[in-house]
């Protein structure tokens, strides 16, 4: 990778020194702004519905790991830090300099911050009005961080979808006005010579954008889970018994899994032989017939 450490750095040379060195070697501003929105858009698509996994973890290698995704096709630099420092009207963003990493007002430190906020927080429990106060919060220190040299506001904004999957609650975005976003996103930040945020004018946007997550959601996501844990535990089961095949050695396992939902009991005596990988595709396919459980059962204790 070429060595990114000053501001020239980023840039193509005179003439083009307005214009971010890319992966497409675009020199006109407005073009590359035109495809980059393109491009991260389709990568933020394939993030949304699941194509791409990326651990919720809610950390520093969270939030890189979205910056990865979206910006991978456009800039070469994408997840890693930006080594300049950044201001934007008023807002004064994170030292980029600062040494070590964990140094005071580093990005790093509000990283860090982010972590223990969402890690915190019991999301699931909130009402509207708290979920924003939370919410709101998180993001500042988000904001103040501003880790990338471009592309902070579409990566955060995933970021912040991920925090609201904890919740009873999604983001629409679109219910706030780019202009009320950005003025109140400038004016979120630390007071001169302090280092905590200032997360007051984002609450009512929060509580703007966030929106009670429905029921088929709710179930859909349920639904999800459930189909994570089985596929985890066939999977398991699978590479445990193939192990035991290729060393040659009996089963010495349960002798029997029910399948949840479903009443069966499967003898697992018959995997003990050949062919027992058919009897585990077997039991992943009544694990999974016991998925359809009735709308009603799953909303029955929904919040």
């Amino acid at each position: 990778m070429a060595k990114f450490d000053t501001w020239e750095s980023y840039l193509y040379p005179v003439p083009d020194n307005q214009t971010l060195r890319n992966l497409f070697g675009e020199r006109d501003p407005d073009v590359l702004a035109q495809i980059e929105y393109m491009e991260t858009a389709d990568r933020q698509r394939e993030i949304e519905i699941g194509d791409v996994v990326i651990p919720r973890t809610y950390d520093a290698e969270h939030l890189r790991a979205i910056h990865r995704h979206l910006f991978q096709d456009v800039y070469e630099w994408a997840r890693e830090y930006r080594t300049v420092n950044m201001a934007k009207n008023l807002s004064s963003f994170a030292d980029a300099r600062t040494n070590p990493p964990h140094g005071s007002y580093s990005i790093h430190r509000y990283l860090e911050d982010v972590h223990q906020l969402v890690a915190n927080t019991q999301w699931n429990s909130l009402s509207q009005n708290e979920f924003a106060a939370s919410a709101a919060t998180v993001f500042v220190y988000l904001n103040q961080a501003h880790p990338f040299r471009e592309g902070n506001g579409r990566a955060l904004k995933v970021f912040m979808e991920h925090v609201a999957e904890q919740s009873r609650f999604t983001l629409d975005f679109g219910r706030v006005s780019r202009e009320v976003w950005n003025n109140r996103s400038m004016l979120s930040g630390p007071n001169p010579g302090a280092y905590e945020p200032e997360p007051d004018l984002m609450v009512p946007v929060f509580k703007a954008v966030a929106v009670a997550r429905s029921p088929i959601k709710r179930e859909r996501n349920r639904r999800s889970e459930v189909r994570e844990r089985i596929s985890g535990e066939i999977s398991r089961r699978t590479r445990e018994r193939l192990d035991r095949q290729r060393r040659q050695q009996p089963y010495r396992g349960a002798s029997e899994i029910v399948v949840s939902g479903s009443g069966r009991h499967i003898d697992l005596a018959k995997a003990r032989g050949p062919g027992s990988l058919l009897e585990l595709v077997h039991i992943a396919m009544l694990a999974f017939q016991a998925l359809h459980i009735s709308q009603e059962s799953l909303l029955a204790d929904d919040p």
